[in-house]
């Protein structure tokens, strides 16, 4: 093993997701992900705190996305446009990640803990993007709904991305799941 090689954090992300789909989540140690990597587990460890984290590395950017989105709109933005276009900045950054994704989210249905893992995270997007309406002067509880209803779309374009076949971007979903909703709650 070399001291030092460069993207150490993303070769470990690569190595647990290859991993977790051949062996499985339970049947994976840190130990292994490290090996695979060619790194050593303190490695591993300098850059996440369990091998949960390492599917989850990149909640922290997509929570300071949507945040950062939200905050710099113009205040005539409505709380639900905030919303939206946030969503939108986050498929953006998705990108061509589709495959990368599909693998990922397998892993995480598969298991009941990484399930779990998952559900905090979008809690805490919620919370934040709340709070970040709030600070924008939305009250309650127009703040928790629009960012509750955000997260929900998100959830659901984000499934159907994942799912689809035949290749929709994930912006477009974003889009037509808000439509969905819109026509539930007009109900037509």
């Amino acid at each position: 093993m070399s001291r030092w090689e460069p993207n150490a954090r993303g070769r470990l992300e690569q190595a647990a997701l290859e991993l977790y789909t051949e062996r499985g989540y339970e049947q994976t140690t840190v130990a292994e992900i490290a090996k695979r990597a060619g790194l050593t587990e303190r490695t591993f460890f300098r850059h996440f705190a369990d091998k949960r984290e390492v599917l989850f590395a990149g909640a922290a950017s997509l929570e300071e996305l949507l945040v950062a989105t939200v905050a710099e709109l113009p205040e005539s933005a409505s709380p639900i446009d905030a919303v939206t276009a946030a969503l939108e900045a986050a498929a953006a950054a998705f990108g061509e990640r589709r495959a990368h994704a599909r693998k990922r989210q397998t892993v995480i249905t598969a298991n009941a803990v990484l399930k779990e893992r998952e559900l905090i995270k979008l809690a805490s997007l919620s919370a934040a993007l709340a709070d970040t309406l709030r600070g924008r002067g939305v009250g309650e509880p127009a703040a928790s709904l629009a960012a509750e209803v955000g997260v929900a779309v998100f959830k659901v374009a984000f499934e159907r991305w994942i799912e689809e076949t035949n290749q929709r971007d994930f912006s477009h979903l974003i889009r037509e799941s808000l439509a969905e909703l819109k026509a539930v709650t007009a109900g037509t």
